[in-house]
C-alpha cells in the first residue's frame, strides 16, 4: 500500500484564504460556568453559530475549488454534511444532488432543500445513501463531495485550528468531536504546525468508537454504531483521517449517552445554547472529568442542527443524568388518608410534584396495599438520597426506579 499522503499547513492556509468572507466568524470565548465547575479555564469554539450550522461548510466549500465551473456536485449525509455542500454549491452557481435516509431528521431534510439541493430520500442507512450517491456521480458526470475523505475536506476544517490558535494563544489542550475524522484531522494539523505545544485530544460516542479502536489497534476498525449522537454515527473513519489520527493526536476519549445528553442541557441552561449531540461531546468531556490536565481547554461545539422533537427528549434525558428528577414507587396502606400522609411528607421535603400514579389491581401486593408512582423534580443526586432516607424513615417501602 502506498503511503498515505497528510495534508500540510500550506494547504490549509490556502483554504482560510478561500473561505475567508464566507464562513461567519465563530470567536472563541470563556465559559464561566463550566470552567468553575472544572476548575479550569474552559473556552468555547461555537460552530453550531456557523453558516448551516455545523463547520461542514468550510470543507464542503473549500472543496468546490477542485469542482469544475458549472458542474453539478453531489453528496450523502444525515443532515451536517448536506447542508454543507447545498449551501457551498449555491454560494458558487453549482447545482447540488443530496442523497439522504428516509428517517433523516426532517429539519435537517428541509434545510438542505432550502439552501438549493435537490434531495433524493434512501431507504436504510447513510452508507446505502453513499453508494447511490457515487454512483449517480459516475453515470451522471457529476462530481462526489465526501464528508471527510479527502485532503481539501480536511483542510478546509482545518481552518477552525487556525482560528483557535489566534483566539486563544494560552491554551493548553483542544477538544474535538469525533466521527469520519474530518475535522479532528484538519484540527490537529493546523495545531501541529502552529502550535506544536497544544494537546489535540478527539472525543467520541462510546457506542460510535471507531476512530479509539482503530487507533488503539493500528488499523482501521470498524463498529455498528450506536448512539443519540447521529452526526458521528459512522462504522469507520478513512485511511486518510486516521493517518492524521495518528501523526497528530494526542488521545482520544469517549462518553456515554447520559453524559451526552447533560452536555446538551448543560450548554442550553449555562450557555444559551442549543447545541446537538455530537457538537456536546466536548463538554460531556469535561463533565465528565475524562480530561486529564487543568490548564485552559478550548471545546470545539460542532454544530447545533438538533431535531426540536429529540431535544425535547435529549432535555428530558438529560436532566434524568443530572438527577434532575427521580421516579419513586411508594408501598401504602390501602386506607382513607394513607396517600394525604404521604404527599404530606413529600411537601415537608419541598419537592415538586410532576406525575402521580395510584395502582391497585395487575401487580403483586398484599391485599391491603398499594402502589403510588411518584415523578419528583429534585435539585441533584444528593437531594435524591435525602427523600429516599427521609420516606424510609417514615416507615414507607420505596424504590427508586429512576
Amino acid at each position: 500500500m502506498p503511503e498515505t499522503v497528510l495534508v500540510t499547513i500550506e494547504e490549509i492556509l490556502a483554504a482560510r484564504k478561500r473561505i475567508r468572507g464566507v464562513v461567519r466568524a465563530t470567536t472563541t470565548e470563556r465559559f464561566d460556568s463550566l470552567s468553575r465547575v472544572t476548575g479550569r479555564e474552559v473556552f468555547l469554539k461555537p460552530e453550531q453559530l456557523q453558516r448551516a450550522g455545523s463547520f461542514k461548510i468550510r470543507g464542503a466549500y473549500n472543496y468546490m475549488d477542485v469542482v469544475p465551473a458549472g458542474r453539478e456536485v453531489v453528496a450523502a449525509s444525515a443532515g451536517n454534511h448536506a447542508q454543507g455542500v447545498a449551501l457551498a454549491a449555491s454560494l458558487t452557481g453549482r447545482t447540488a444532488r443530496v442523497f439522504m435516509p428516509e428517517r433523516a431528521a426532517l429539519p435537517k431534510l428541509l434545510a438542505t432543500r432550502d439552501y438549493g439541493a435537490e434531495v433524493v430520500t434512501v431507504p436504510g442507512a447513510v452508507e446505502e445513501c453513499i453508494v447511490r450517491a457515487r454512483r449517480y456521480a459516475v453515470e451522471h458526470d457529476a462530481t462526489y463531495v465526501p464528508p471527510f475523505d479527502h485532503p481539501a475536506i480536511i483542510a478546509g476544517q482545518g481552518t477552525v485550528g487556525l482560528e483557535i490558535a489566534d483566539e486563544a494563544p494560552a491554551v493548553e489542550v483542544v477538544l474535538v468531536p469525533v466521527g469520519g475524522g474530518g475535522l479532528l484531522a484538519g484540527v490537529a494539523t493546523a495545531l501541529a504546525a502552529v502550535r506544536p505545544q497544544v494537546r489535540v485530544v478527539g472525543v467520541q460516542a462510546e457506542g460510535a468508537s471507531s476512530m479509539r479502536r482503530s487507533v488503539a489497534a493500528g488499523h482501521l476498525v470498524e463498529v455498528e454504531p450506536v448512539t443519540m449522537a447521529d452526526g458521528v454515527a459512522l462504522r469507520a473513519p478513512s485511511e486518510l483521517t486516521f493517518a492524521h489520527a495518528q501523526a497528530f493526536v494526542d488521545e482520544i476519549v469517549t462518553v456515554s449517552e447520559e453524559e451526552i445528553s447533560r452536555a446538551v442541557l448543560f450548554l442550553l441552561e449555562r450557555a444559551k445554547s442549543v447545541v446537538e449531540p455530537s457538537g456536546a461531546l466536548p463538554v460531556a468531556a469535561l463533565l465528565a472529568g475524562a480530561v486529564t490536565g487543568d490548564g485552559p481547554v478550548v471545546a470545539v461545539l460542532s454544530g447545533g442542527n438538533v431535531d426540536p422533537m429529540l431535544l425535547t427528549r435529549l432535555i428530558d434525558h438529560g436532566l434524568s443524568a443530572a438527577a434532575r428528577f427521580m421516579v419513586v414507587r411508594v408501598v401504602i396502606d390501602d386506607r382513607p388518608g394513607a396517600l394525604h400522609h404521604l404527599t404530606g411528607v413529600i411537601a415537608r421535603l419541598g419537592l415538586n410534584v410532576l406525575s402521580v400514579e395510584h395502582h391497585r389491581e395487575g401487580i403483586e401486593l398484599p391485599i391491603a396495599s398499594v402502589e403510588v408512582l411518584f415523578t419528583l423534580e429534585t435539585r441533584d443526586a444528593a437531594h435524591q438520597a435525602e427523600v429516599l432516607e427521609t420516606l424510609t424513615a417514615e416507615g414507607y417501602a420505596v424504590d427508586l426506579v429512576r
